[in-house]
């Protein structure tokens, strides 16, 4: 955020670029935020993680439901997470300098504009049924996701006391679990559910999209009306945060594992419909509602695991979710039915804390660097366009068990950073 310092003469003193994802707060901005009242804020941006826990995961709806729509290979079908995702890598950075330029407010009234661009882009090319217009309102509409993220993380650790941090983002993240939760479920009654056909039409999305449309313009509405504290930022000399980040080895291998598991994550989640129709022998939107499972379990995780990770050390919980994961998904692609179905939906829960750990762990020492840092952080969430990408295509030339070593591989390495990796010699 640009903004000025002014000492208590009223001298100005020069402007300060923040550079920011999850910027540390400092007791001013705690007071400052508490004082105006933050619990509707914090009500505000559970609203807004809902929604963004919503739309992402109607991407994993939208996958099997184009590949069988227009008839598409694993690899094209994809496509869909992979325009979504990628948009972290290539709009993070610019994000940051909105954000840092007119505000958490106005960015994320900002951001939920630019989505509901997106999610009306969905009517045009239900009405043309062409593969590429969608693609480009996922575009469109990832980039809305990316501002509202850029611009809600860094807020929501700076509204209230420093010491509870923590324990509010773990509760916001959890409401937007519930997001990820209803999204198949409602995928599956409203879009998988015209797919039985066998119709080459793309106009089960377009009423669903519109509701979207409607409620997130609503939703900027209020946010624009309402009067949101305005928390301080610590400052950070823009000079001595641009040199030796990259110095710092936690930060190195956090970058990889952050990479590794926003791309486990997403493919899972993006081929499980299909993967348990197959193994299971049972129809799509009946499969769809595993998926639900596999992101509420996630839900649930992140509830049990703010409480574990009080009293248990951070890389030990994150190396016994990954040897966790790792076991699941050797056992769920060498097993059939619902053996298989049921172990590789429960690798959503040892997904649960996954995120959050990786990223404290990554930032741990970097002090007046971890701003800089978090910004970094946000552009490795690419790895779910890859690896997604990259696991359509090892489907479609090889087999279901072939393609799940790929997540497994990531797990491996979030192991290793759990038991070695976050250590900053």
């Amino acid at each position: 955020m640009l903004e000025d310092a002014r000492s208590d003469s009223g001298q100005s003193t020069p402007k300060r670029l923040i550079m920011a994802q999850i910027p540390v707060a400092t007791a001013q901005s705690a007071d400052t935020a508490e004082g105006s009242g933050y619990r509707p804020a914090l009500v505000t941006l559970a609203v807004l993680y809902f929604m963004m826990g919503l739309i992402t995961c109607l991407n994993d709806t939208l996958v099997p439901f184009f590949k069988n729509s227009f008839q598409l290979t694993y690899t094209q079908s994809a496509l869909v997470q992979f325009y979504f995702f990628v948009t972290y890598g290539i709009m993070s950075i610019p994000a940051g300098v909105l954000v840092s330029k007119f505000g958490f407010k106005q960015s994320m009234v900002a951001g939920f504009a630019v989505a509901a661009v997106g999610t009306f882009l969905f009517f045009p090319a239900s009405l043309m049924h062409q593969y590429y217009l969608f693609l480009a309102a996922l575009f469109i509409l990832a980039i809305g996701i990316v501002i509202l993220q850029v611009a809600a993380n860094p807020y929501i650790t700076l509204l209230g006391p420093p010491e509870t941090a923590s324990s509010r983002f773990n509760l916001i993240q959890a409401l937007g679990s519930l997001g990820t939760t209803v999204a198949p479920l409602l995928g599956a009654w409203y879009i998988l559910s015209e797919t039985s056909s066998g119709a080459q039409s793309s106009e089960a999305v377009r009423l669903p999209y519109l509701c979207i449309t409607a409620l997130v313009m609503v939703i900027a509405f209020v946010i624009s009306q309402l009067k949101l504290p305005v928390p301080v930022a610590q400052a950070q000399d823009a000079g001595a945060v641009q040199s030796g980040i990259f110095g710092f080895r936690n930060l190195r291998f956090g970058l990889v594992a952050l990479f590794c598991y926003v791309g486990a994550e997403v493919s899972i989640g993006s081929f499980l419909t299909n993967y348990i129709a197959d193994t299971a022998a049972i129809d799509e939107r009946d499969a769809v509602t595993y998926v639900a499972l596999y992101w509420g379990s996630m839900l649930v995780g992140r509830f049990i695991g703010a409480g574990v990770l009080k009293i248990v050390r951070a890389p030990l919980v994150l190396s016994i979710c990954a040897v966790a994961a790792v076991v699941l998904i050797a056992v769920s692609v060498a097993s059939s039915g619902m053996l298989a179905a049921w172990t590789m939906v429960t690798v959503g829960l040892c997904n649960s804390i996954m995120f959050a750990t990786i990223f404290s762990l990554s930032v741990a020492g970097l002090e007046e660097h971890a701003t800089r840092a978090s910004g970094w952080l946000s552009t490795a969430i690419v790895g779910g366009a890859v690896i997604s990408f990259l696991q359509g295509l090892l489907i479609d030339h090889f087999n279901w068990q072939v393609a799940f070593m790929l997540p497994l591989v990531c797990y491996v390495f979030i192991l290793f950073f759990g038991l070695n990796g976050y250590k900053t010699k």
